[in-house]
């Protein structure tokens, strides 16, 4: 029998091959976004690794510094904003929040939830999808194994109320401005917010945590830095959603690359 070979890291006192990783992360210079590819070596915590899924888009390191919310016992600290099924199977975020632009599909949640490793926080609509279809999507969506719903900011507070009754997963109101209802968006059921305020992201959980108080969980969207990753979660930010380069992006970096060795 071929034995199996051994690809766990090992205590620094011993002397193993470990393969590094390449880890795919975005910085910024003032306005622009570059593409980061850096190899990983070996880190004396256990952990396994194979050769074909060496390459990782991983969520900045400062999500860990966030407290977490624990939804059926699985502590979340990042989000993976993302629908793009091949970056969700090759990510290190502990979650994914699947929300488009778009008139949610029970398609395309089963896609989603089906092809992730992680939990998926599904969207059921909240601008033009509303009402009964809203409900009926969120049942089916919990139906389908989604760990929580997630309504954009104009759902009605009525509709929050009747998909909180129709479900027994936690319930995510979107809040995006300083305008939004979101007590009565609490009020009407839901379990958490999810804070979407743009460049005034930082400002707005901080005047959300200072009204709600310190228990309701609040996502929010970091920002494109390490900074206003930070600048979130001190803000009273429990967890954190990245949205990651796109396939197309990560493709331009890696031909380039590929184009240097060849020269």
């Amino acid at each position: 029998m071929k034995k199996r070979e051994n690809k766990y890291e090992a205590s620094p006192s011993l002397d193993v091959n470990v393969t590094p990783y390449e880890a795919i992360t975005t910085e910024f210079e003032g306005d622009e976004q570059h593409i980061v590819m850096t190899q990983v070596e070996p880190r004396f915590v256990p952990e396994y690794k194979a050769k074909l899924r060496s390459r990782i888009v991983e969520v900045p390191e400062e999500i860990y510094q966030a407290s977490g919310i624990r939804v059926f016992g699985k502590r979340i600290k990042s989000l993976l904003f993302s629908t793009d099924l091949a970056i969700i199977r090759n990510s290190n975020a502990h979650s994914v929040m699947a929300v488009y632009p778009f008139t949610p599909q029970a398609v395309i949640m089963e896609s989603i939830i089906h092809c992730a490793s992680v939990p998926v926080f599904v969207g059921v609509g909240g601008g033009t999808t509303t009402g009964q279809r809203s409900i009926n999507l969120a049942f089916q969506g919990e139906q389908m194994g989604a760990y929580g719903v997630v309504v954009n900011a104009p759902m009605a507070n009525d509709v929050i109320r009747d998909i909180c009754k129709n479900v027994d997963v936690p319930v995510i109101a979107t809040v995006s401005s300083f305008a939004d209802d979101f007590v009565g968006k609490l009020e009407a059921g839901a379990d958490m917010l999810n804070v979407s305020g743009g460049a005034r992201t930082v400002e707005l959980v901080k005047h959300i945590r200072s009204t709600i108080g310190p228990d309701v969980p609040i996502i929010a969207t970091g920002g494109p830095t390490g900074e206003s990753i930070k600048a979130t979660i001190e803000a009273g930010a429990n967890a954190i959603t990245y949205t990651p380069p796109t396939s197309a992006e990560i493709f331009a970096t890696l031909m380039q690359k590929y184009r240097h060795e060849v020269e």
